[in-house]
């Protein structure tokens, strides 16, 4: 068993990055995809179906955990791998983007951010410290930073008193962090859509040294050429060798051109929410199964995929299901979309070994743009 967190780069193709992020509970083979488990469930999946899609690591949420069930009973009940029966990595995020999108009356200062519960209005207080100290009640293994995300547009003097408060946020957590054997902190690179700001968050954070390192506050209203953009502007910047992380992020189509640019790791809550109102990611692309096109239709979603959800039901099944709001319909959409992530991936990883990993994003780009199957 690995005893340190360690980021090994086993091919480039272009921009494009295969590697492995190796912790003392698991390897993270990257570009990685990590499910969304907000409150310590990836929703309406079992925790074996989402490792059996080929996920490696989830995501756990730091505000929704603190408020429900509450980090130190998180702790007394064995921290959140044994609670959720999840043995494999965790990377929990800070619960900045949530005390910022979330809680209504919140004050922020350089202390840190004081905010009522969305839930039953309860006070509290996040600083760095207590962020951190959080996720170590959680036993997150890879923990990060306390950032201020703004959202897209925004004026230039906002996004940089931002981008400082988080480059100060950044250096408490990492005193409050210490030395955790096994563990890593992540920065945030902040900086909204001006490239001189990317920059300067970039160059400070990596003078800290820091395990591993994320892109934040993008895909929050900006249009995808703008998040490239300054992916092209950041990822330079950056370490290579060190994971780079790009919060938040996204659809297929994003994930593809994000790599390209050497992102290695992303999450998004897409595949489960998309499960959840009837809509099926496919290597054709997105499927509404609400549509009536379906509804007397016996064939699969994808008679190719290796997801028992896509290659076993019908379409006229999961159509009713999804019709008559049956848990069942969410569960099994949720379950596919997560095994397409997955494969996706794992196709990604594939090229960039092979060395051809333009040429097969172009192939997969294709199939999107070709459609579903016609209708019967």
């Amino acid at each position: 068993m690995n005893t340190n967190f360690s980021f090994r780069l086993i091919a480039t193709d272009g921009g494009a990055r295969r590697g492995e992020v190796a912790m003392p509970r698991g390897t993270v083979r990257t570009p990685a995809f990590m499910p969304v488990g907000t409150g310590g469930t990836v929703k309406a999946m079992y925790m074996d179906q989402v490792r059996g899609t080929g996920a490696d690591i989830i995501l756990g949420n730091t505000y929704h955990l603190m408020l429900r069930p509450g980090a130190e009973r998180v702790a007394r009940l064995g921290g959140l791998h044994e609670m959720a029966r999840w043995p494999w990595p965790i990377l929990t995020d800070s619960g900045g983007f949530q005390v910022m999108s979330l809680s209504k009356l919140r004050k922020l200062t350089d202390h840190g951010v004081t905010f009522r519960s969305h839930i039953d209005g309860a006070p509290y207080e996040m600083t760095p410290e207590r962020s951190i100290e959080i996720q170590g009640l959680l036993d997150s293994d890879i923990q990060m930073q306390l950032d201020e995300c703004t959202a897209l547009p925004a004026k230039p003097a906002e996004i940089e008193r931002a981008m400082e408060l988080s480059l100060r946020w950044a250096e408490r957590c990492k005193a409050a962090f210490g030395d955790q054997p096994g563990k890593a902190m992540f920065g945030i690179v902040q900086g909204g859509d001006n490239a001189g700001l990317r920059v300067r968050s970039a160059q400070a954070l990596k003078a800290m040294e820091l395990k591993g390192y994320a892109v934040g506050g993008l895909a929050v209203g900006e249009p995808q050429a703008v998040m490239l953009e300054m992916l092209e502007i950041t990822c330079p910047e950056l370490p290579a060798d060190r994971p780079r992380y790009l919060m938040g992020v996204g659809t297929p189509d994003d994930i593809l051109k994000s790599v390209a640019r050497g992102i290695d790791m992303f999450d998004c809550v897409m595949p489960t929410r998309a499960g959840r109102h009837g809509l099926a990611y496919t290597r054709r692309g997105k499927v509404n199964l609400r549509n009536a096109r379906h509804a007397d239709d016996h064939r699969p979603l994808d008679e190719e995929s290796y997801c028992p959800a896509a290659r076993d039901y019908s379409r006229a099944y999961l159509h009713h299901l999804v019709r008559s709001q049956e848990a069942l319909g969410a569960m099994l959409l949720t379950w596919n979309n997560l095994a397409y992530y997955q494969r996706l991936m794992q196709d990604i990883r594939d090229a960039i070994e092979a060395g051809r990993f333009a040429d097969r994003a172009a192939e997969i780009s294709e199939g999107w743009a070709r459609g579903d199957i016609p209708a019967l």
